[in-house]
């Protein structure tokens, strides 16, 4: 055993864990945050070399401080966000230890505090602590299709993760499996750089960039937009799906659709279902993929409307915005539902395909059949048992960084009244 029992340990040293780490040490509570790599490691393995946050730095300032890099409306780059992150740590001397792998939480009765296990230096070392706050986030595991084994030897494959910068792939054509956020921007860097993509999209919301004279995201924070509960939300598949697309690259940042993509030479596909050799198929359901989109947006401004004739405020005609233009317009009459990889020269396939949690470290029944975390609000199915920095755990904006920054106070107070 390392020292005396802790009041609370950290697993994630990112911007969830400094944020839990700001408030337990302002409540006093005597606390270790443990991060298996460096602080911001995730940010810096997992992004490309141009990756542009989509929340202005205001938005993403932690609690009690200001953000100490850049323009506070601009739109930080990974590393100006990683050096963010560093700065507080050390501004704050927040008790990180870097390095430092939790392998094994575990928890037997009677015993009233928890076992944590802690590779550091390939050397195990051993905590007991009163509470667990688990704020390693959802990019733990990479995930791809079992079909990806099936694809030619020869074509690169690489999931967005590993991306860095255009001149690191093959020569030729470029085939980007999902259209969230990482695939659809790094699209957009694709093809600035003149190489041909394919785009295999998925039903992905999209908003855009600025409406009536603001930054679309102030709009809906001032509006209560994120503030939907849980047990508000209209059903199952709000919760389970994806955040809406949208850019920080450029003065202002912009609007992503994927029929601007389609007009600046991207070729649309459905969903990737399938590869033999060559040869790859696709779903016939591009013109859902794009119709899903518009709607979104469409319902997002409408919920902005009708939030500035209740309050009655004066606010700037919308601009148009021709990534934003509704209605459906497919670049083709009929859909590809298959694409021969040699005859198109397409030489890398990228997978925007996403990641999950990996929490198989807790070695007790807090998670659900798909390992998911069981939790009302953050706080765990067991006692002493909390999370933070996954979506919805408490309200829409909990998959925003603002989101998680008030999550980690209401989260660390629950902590400090059941520990006092």
């Amino acid at each position: 055993m390392s020292g005396s029992i802790l009041d609370v340990v950290v697993v994630g040293g990112g911007y969830s864990g400094l944020c839990a780490s700001y408030y337990l040490k302002h409540f006093g509570l005597d606390h270790i945050v443990f991060e298996r790599g460096k602080i911001g490691q995730s940010w810096e393995s997992q992004r490309w070399d141009s990756f542009t946050m989509t929340t202005s730095n205001r938005l993403n300032a932690m609690p009690g401080s200001h953000y100490s890099v850049g323009n506070p409306e601009g739109f930080s780059l990974a590393d100006e966000f990683i050096t963010s992150l560093k700065l507080y740590a050390a501004k704050h001397q927040l008790p990180v230890s870097e390095n430092s792998d939790v392998v094994r939480i575990e928890k037997e009765d009677p015993s009233p505090y928890f076992n944590v296990t802690v590779l550091h230096e390939n050397e195990e070392r051993k905590y007991f602590c009163w509470r667990i706050l688990v704020a390693s986030g959802t990019f733990s595991e990479m995930k791809m299709p079992s079909f990806a084994n099936l694809v030619l030897p020869h074509v690169e494959q690489l999931h967005a993760s590993a991306y860095r910068n255009p001149s690191q792939l093959q020569s030729g054509a470029v085939l980007v499996v999902g259209s969230g956020q990482s695939g659809c921007q790094i699209t957009e860097e694709l093809m600035e750089y003149e190489r041909k993509v394919y785009l295999s999209t998925s039903p992905v919301p999209r908003i855009p960039r600025r409406y009536r004279g603001k930054d679309i995201m102030d709009w809906l924070i001032e509006s209560k937009y994120f503030d939907i509960k849980v047990a508000e939300a209209a059903d199952a598949a709000t919760i389970s799906g994806k955040e809406p697309i949208l850019s920080g690259v450029g003065e202002g940042g912009h609007t992503i659709s994927l029929q601007a993509l389609a007009r600046n030479g991207a070729v649309l596909l459905g969903s990737m279902e399938g590869a033999d050799g060559s040869s790859t198929f696709f779903s016939d359901n591009l013109s859902d993929h794009i119709r899903f989109a518009d709607e979104f947006s469409n319902k997002a401004k409408s919920f902005i409307e009708r939030y500035i004739a209740q309050k009655r405020i004066v606010a700037p005609i919308h601009e148009e915005d021709n990534a934003d233009f509704a209605g459906l317009t497919l670049p083709f009459d009929t859909p590809i539902k298959s694409l021969d990889l040699e005859k198109h020269n397409v030489n890398t396939i990228i997978w925007a395909t996403g990641f999950r949690e990996k929490l198989d470290y807790i070695k007790f029944p807090t998670l659900d059949a798909e390992g998911r975390p069981r939790h009302q609000n953050g706080i765990g199915a067991v006692e002493g048992f909390y999370f933070l920095g996954f979506p919805w755990l408490r309200t829409r904006k909990s998959s925003y960084l603002f989101g998680i920054k008030d999550d980690a106070g209401f989260i660390c107070n629950e902590i400090y009244t059941t520990i006092r």
